[in-house]
């Protein structure tokens, strides 16, 4: 029988350090993907709830919003005068949506004095509650 020296020898595979390294690398890649989806999901969830609510707003967004400044109204109350809603089951899920209307001081927009131009009054319309937003009614009073 013949022995080979040392150096010829096969080394084995991995000795049990390198694997624990290698798993804590493995470990640490896994857990950085995970965060980055974690954050990713939140913010994908975040803006579709967003975009819903940004849908169910525009019920509130009529030149009769003016009128409900500090008021809680359903989205049923704002269009009931304009639309005739005979089915129950929209009703009742137009009323299930409130939101608190606040109306700051309206801004007259004027041209600069001896300049010609159009002037406006603007009211930022704020509907607050879950996904609170804020609007801008335009109306334009002359030439």
């Amino acid at each position: 029988m013949r022995h080979t020296p040392s150096h010829n020898r096969l080394r084995p595979a991995f000795t049990i350090i390198e694997i624990l390294i290698s798993v804590i690398i493995i470990s640490f890649s896994i857990i950085y993907v995970l965060k980055i989806h974690t954050s990713n999901h939140e913010q994908i969830v975040y803006i579709t709830e967003r975009n819903k609510r940004s849908l169910e707003d525009s019920l509130y967004l009529t030149t009769k919003i003016l009128e409900h400044h500090k008021d809680t109204k359903s989205a049923y109350d704002i269009i009931e005068r304009q639309l005739r809603i005979k089915e129950d089951e929209t009703r009742e899920i137009l009323k299930k949506n409130e939101r608190s209307i606040f109306i700051p001081e309206e801004i007259q927009i004027i041209p600069p004095p001896e300049t010609p131009g159009p002037t406006a009054i603007v009211n930022e319309v704020k509907l607050k509650g879950e996904h609170s937003s804020v609007y801008w009614h335009f109306k334009i009073t002359s030439f």
